[in-house]
């Protein structure tokens, strides 16, 4: 009896709880958080399959995902029951999910039309290579006035004009006017608040603003851009800001509560890390590694490959305001690449004691530029290297040298940003779930030669979509005011080696770098069967020409045997 009575007593002291679906490329989370003191009380995750149909090609399946948000949902909703919490608490939901990851579905069946394309997909590098060659000066910042973007595999105008171009279903619905376009984000509101029966298509403006589709000044779809790429401004999505009422929940154990808040990932670390000020940054491990600074309520430009984003709009009548961003496509991706590609770990966990038990790459470097290489260099024909080999060299350097790329990777971008904006950083904010490697986080501190500050609660992404949700007008069950915002608590890893051999690591790293540039210089070319053609390589063509030849030239000289 007195443990019921605890437990009710507990339930009333929570207060309102606000809950947040994180749809990440690698997996999907729901959470469940304290308003008042941004406690996680429960969550669950569910892995999401990643499929490669062809090399360079990354797709998941967009009911999967799906499903994947009404399991986690249903799963954590009976922890909270279990743990005496009562679910009618929950007050608002946030959403937050991969960026540029692209859907078409048909409004009328509820149907997606094609496979999503992630955003790491490398198929559109034609479209691109011809969209750059027809632009003055074959200029890839050609939009960057506009987007802050540069013309790239990337974002997801590309992916639409490719799916426009090469789906038939996906051409037929946008002709018959049924077809709709959405970032995850889009696709997961539409369904959740009702599908083919009154759903809701929006997104919000963070998401927006990584279409290449979107004018970051005037904050709504561009005319210009969409008759630039050829898509029909129909198909878009309503753009919101990333705090507001977008529709109720229709179904399950949380039908009737709104969807209030809406954040790209990355934005929304950068809320759930509190850099509300102009010049406070973060750094997020994921499947690929990004770290964002705020610049205020003015879009600056960079000089150094950067990319100028929307940070977030916190209300309808808020101001926007707007982040620097290095974006590096391959950071966690690596682990699960050594995980399932080559087999030399079993778990993420097992990298870092590996790496750990030689604590040096021995001088191998390993720049994985799977997917080319984004932020500084915005280079599609980049490929992954592992360089600096010797008989010496075993597996476990492998490890660290993977680990040590992610924090070079992250020393490029956190170079770029400083010499941007003047100020340089003295220490990183860290979220993400490669986080909890903290032989990562004392590399990362000694190769930006500053300390490194991780949160004790990692899931900062998912928190900063609470946020967002519980502080929509209409919720108002969490206040963003600077005096409200909770303390957090964290952990600080200090650099421990000195700056010289630091330098000269990082100077190695630059020059394995340049060993991985154009690598794929050459457009593929079809030989009718959809197949590539080896002779698309200008080089092996002739190679092979030549070495056809020579054979002929040799037995014509031998004459007959």
């Amino acid at each position: 009896m007195n443990g019921a009575m605890a437990a009710s007593s507990h339930r009333i002291m929570l207060g309102p709880l606000v809950a947040a679906i994180d749809q990440g490329t690698s997996s999907t989370r729901f959470l469940v958080f304290n308003s008042k003191t941004s406690e996680l009380l429960s969550h669950h995750q569910v892995e999401i399959k990643q499929s490669f149909p062809k090399e360079g090609w990354v797709e998941e399946d967009p009911k999967e995902i799906l499903q994947s948000v009404y399991e986690c949902m249903e799963r954590t909703c009976e922890k909270l029951t279990q743990l005496n919490i009562d679910i009618s608490n929950i007050k608002a939901i946030g959403v937050t999910n991969q960026r540029e990851t692209t859907i078409v579905w048909d409004k009328e069946t509820g149907e997606p039309l094609y496979n999503a394309i992630v955003w790491l997909d490398l198929r559109t590098q034609s479209t691109v290579e011809h969209l750059i060659n027809k632009t003055p000066g074959r200029n890839k910042n050609h939009l960057k006035h506009k987007t802050g973007l540069p013309i790239s595999t990337y974002f997801s105008a590309v992916k639409l004009r490719w799916l426009m171009d090469n789906v038939d279903e996906v051409r037929e619905a946008v002709v018959s006017h049924r077809a709709m376009f959405g970032t995850v984000d889009s696709w997961l509101i539409w369904c959740l608040t009702g599908g083919k029966s009154g759903g809701v298509h929006c997104t919000d403006v963070t998401n927006a603003s990584r279409t290449m589709l979107f004018n970051i000044h005037t904050m709504d779809w561009d005319p210009e851009l969409c008759k630039y790429f050829g898509i029909p401004m129909e198909v878009l999505p309503r753009v919101r800001s990333s705090s507001e009422i977008y529709g109720l929940m229709k179904s399950g154990a949380l039908s009737g509560i709104p969807i209030s808040g809406c954040l790209g990932d990355q934005s929304a670390a950068l809320v759930g890390q509190m850099c509300f000020q102009d010049g406070q940054a973060k750094n997020t491990y994921g499947t690929g590694c990004f770290l964002l600074r705020n610049t205020g309520s003015k879009p600056v430009m960079s000089d150094h490959g950067l990319l100028t984003t929307v940070a977030y709009k916190l209300g309808r009548d808020k101001p926007a305001c707007y982040a620097l961003e290095g974006s590096v496509a391959i950071a966690g991706a690596v682990v699960r690449w050594l995980q399932d590609n080559l087999g030399i770990i079993g778990s993420s966990e097992e990298l870092e004691k590996l790496a750990a038990s030689v604590g040096t790459s021995y001088g191998c470097y390993f720049v994985p530029a799977f997917s080319g290489l984004y932020a500084p260099y915005w280079e599609p024909s980049a490929r992954g290297i592992i360089c600096g080999l010797t008989q010496f060299t075993n597996k476990s350097h492998l490890a660290f040298a993977a680990l040590e790329a992610v924090c070079f990777q992250t020393r490029e971008i956190m170079d770029a940003m400083n010499q941007d904006s003047g100020i340089p950083l003295t220490q990183l904010q860290v979220d993400g779930g490669m986080t909890s490697n903290r032989l990562l986080m004392q590399l990362q501190a000694d190769i930006l030669c500053i300390p490194v500050v991780k949160p004790s609660m990692p899931e900062t992404t998912a928190l900063g979509a609470a946020m967002a949700a519980g502080a929509a007008e209409g919720v108002s069950v969490w206040s963003l005011n600077p005096e409200d915002l909770s303390e957090v608590t964290s952990e600080k890893f200090e650099p421990q080696i000195n700056t010289e051999e630091s330098e000269f690591r990082y100077a190695r790293w630059k020059k394995a770098v340049q060993k991985s540039m154009n690598w794929e210089t050459t457009e593929p070319v079809c030989n009718g069967n959809g197949e590539t053609s080896i002779f698309s390589s200008v080089p092996l063509g002739f190679y092979i020409m030549g070495s056809m030849l020579m054979l002929v030239g040799a037995k014509y000289i031998a004459g007959p045997n």
